[in-house]
């Protein structure tokens, strides 16, 4: 006797053959009734609306059965978190919040994180999960649009050249801080100026009126960076970049090494590596944070950081910032959650995972605030100065003025590496997740690039170290400057923008909403089908206008970049872009049929094609538009 069989009840109530569900139709669903075998011979019958393993199998017209999992459910949230959780929310967001009213900043974005951060990282998992697929050949769910998939894979590839740069100076300052005494305490170097000065002797009456410290670059910290790491001072702009440094040539090196063992097994190998990438920065944050707080000044420090100002929220630009950081600092749109989400279980829950992770990511921005500001206010009290001439954002803030406050405390070298240590960590796990991106976007397209992953994950690797070279010559710091500003600005909203309108209203909400509820029964309520449909584009559409409006050209401290390297980013932006229109122009014209057909097979998912020719095509109705 079988221990489960199917007896499927019809509508006229007469039964079936003793056969499987083949079909699990979400309008009609059959009840089961379920015969089991108790192992003490006792038999029992429950019936139950049950899915037959057909619904969950994955989405109608997918290929990829075999697709590889994550090996536990703990992989990919770790995973997910390691990539939004970068570089941005220790050196960008505590400098944003003190700037722009302190606490009051919370407002606008908690806000925009609820209304417009949130409903996007779900929809990009749901899209992912549902689809199985990378960022470009998901858009067979709208065949026009998958010149979208190729703008973020490429932007996802331009970030992984300079990014990696970073964590190779990361790295350089970690091996530098293994001595007894910090290579950045003290003047008297190789590679400092004649003019360096010893902190101790810079105290607010030297600084005068108008300069901060945080601007002043005759410290031993802040020589030792730019002379010392960068070689800044052997360049004459961006015109003048000279010869890659072989010290962090080295560096670099270590850092695609360590790309490339993490993520030639796909998942498998990559889903162990962030245990310690993605949780190492919590354990290095607590324990700054513990020792900062225990330092003179760091009170003062933290209140400035949550000073609230109400009257800054009458500012456009605080808004601003905090539509752009939220919308950076949760990685939507590089095509990389999409990727992640592509080999959870058909049925997992990714709703839960979409907010349990975007929150971690901003309440770890909110608590690595305190880390920073306690810091800040001990190098405020040192020299006397107020924290404003402290506070800085950026490279300035983890290569000069925090590894100078470390140098003066007792134990120094410990602080510092493991500060560095921190460092590395939150960009390798995020760099891993634009590379991921980038290989299964590619690998899924072109079964030629599947079969030879390992051979496609080191060309991908040696390719951004060789573009990066440009990044470590004596101006490559300009060169950086340049890819950070245009590779990822306007172009990677650009990109979410069109993917949120063709997602919402071209596939259309409501049939979205059915896929989520044949992954994981329940359909999402309508709080997030009106952000999907209506808030989100619209909030992306005033990120893309305000960071039009307030783009400026490029400079980097004094330097002003000449106007030719202007035009060079902007052609770096719309090398992603135009992708957009032109796969869109060469799609419609490589389809058959008349000129509606070909609209209508640009627009309908691939598995319906067979519903063109029969002339029922939903987008030519007023219902599919007005449906949420």
């Amino acid at each position: 006797f079988p221990k489960k069989m199917n007896i499927q009840i019809l509508s006229e109530h007469k039964l079936s053959s003793v056969a499987p569900l083949n079909q699990f139709d979400v309008e009609k669903r059959d009840v089961e009734l379920t015969l089991v075998k108790d192992q003490n011979g006792v038999q029992y019958t429950s019936s139950s609306i049950v899915p037959t393993p057909a619904a969950r199998a994955g989405p109608p017209g997918s290929s990829d059965v075999d697709r590889e999992t994550w090996g536990k459910k703990i992989d990919f949230l770790l995973s997910v978190i390691g990539f939004a959780v970068d570089l941005a929310n220790v050196w960008r967001f505590p400098y944003l919040c003190y700037k722009n009213g302190g606490g009051a900043f919370l407002i606008p974005y908690i806000l925009f994180l609820v209304i417009a951060g949130m409903p996007l990282f779900y929809m990009e998992l749901a899209l992912g999960q549902y689809n199985r697929e990378g960022a470009a050949t998901i858009w067979k769910i709208c065949p026009v649009f998958k010149g979208v998939g190729y703008t973020v894979i490429l932007i996802a590839l331009y970030v992984g050249f300079y990014y990696n740069v970073i964590i190779a100076w990361s790295l350089h300052y970690l091996f530098s801080s293994m001595t007894s005494e910090l290579p950045w305490l003290k003047c008297g170097n190789s590679w400092n100026s004649p003019n360096c000065t010893d902190p101790k002797a810079i105290n607010g009456s030297v600084l005068g009126n108008g300069t901060s410290y945080s601007k002043y670059k005759i410290t031993p910290a802040a020589e030792y960076y730019e002379r010392g790491v960068l070689h800044l001072h052997e360049s004459r702009g961006i015109h003048d970049l000279g010869l890659p440094r072989w010290e962090l040539s080295l560096c670099l090196v270590v850092v695609v090494f360590i790309l490339y063992f993490s993520l030639w097994k796909g998942v498998k190998s990559s889903g162990k590596v962030v245990y310690i990438t993605a949780t190492m920065p919590y354990v290095v944050l607590f324990v700054l944070l513990i020792r900062g707080i225990t330092l003179p000044g760091s009170m003062d420090g933290i209140r400035a950081y949550l000073h609230i100002d109400f009257n800054r929220l009458n500012n456009l630009e605080v808004w601003i910032d905090a539509a752009t950081q939220i919308f950076y600092s949760l990685g939507a749109g590089f095509g990389v959650l999409i990727a992640f989400a592509s080999y959870n279980k058909f049925d997992n829950n990714c709703y839960r995972d979409a907010l349990l992770t975007s929150t971690v990511n901003c309440v770890t921005s909110f608590f690595s605030g305190f880390a920073i500001f306690s810091v800040l206010g001990y190098m405020a009290y040192k020299h006397k100065v107020k924290i404003e001439d402290v506070a800085t954002e950026g490279a300035g803030l983890v290569f000069i003025i925090y590894p100078e406050a470390i140098s003066t405390l007792p134990g120094s070298t410990f602080w510092a590496i493991v500060f560095f240590i921190m460092l590395l960590t939150l960009g390798i796990d995020s760099s891993m997740g634009g590379m991921e991106a980038v290989l299964t976007g590619l690998t899924d397209d072109f079964k030629i690039l599947k079969r030879n992953r390992k051979v496609f994950t080191f060309a991908t690797a040696f390719g951004t170290f060789l573009v990066a070279l440009f990044c470590i010559t004596n101006g490559g710091i300009y060169v950086l400057t340049l890819l950070d500003k245009y590779a990822a600005g306007t172009s990677i909203l650009f990109g979410v923008l069109i993917e949120a309108i063709g997602v919402s209203w071209f596939y259309g909400v409501d049939r979205f909403s059915e896929d989520i509820e044949r992954m994981m029964g329940f359909k999402p309520g309508l709080y997030w089908r009106l952000c999907w449909k209506f808030v989100s584009p619209a909030f992306l559409l005033f990120v893309v206008i305000a960071s039009t409006l307030t783009a400026s050209g490029l400079k980097y401290d004094e330097y002003i970049f000449p106007n030719w390297s202007n035009l060079l980013g902007w052609g770096v932006a719309m090398s992603s872009m135009l992708f957009v229109p032109c796969y869109a122009v060469y799609k419609f014209f490589s389809l058959p049929g008349t000129f509606k057909e070909r609209i209508a097979y640009c627009i309908t998912p691939e598995h319906e094609h067979h519903l063109v020719a029969e002339g029922n095509v939903r987008q030519f109705h007023l219902k599919h538009w007005l449906a949420i």
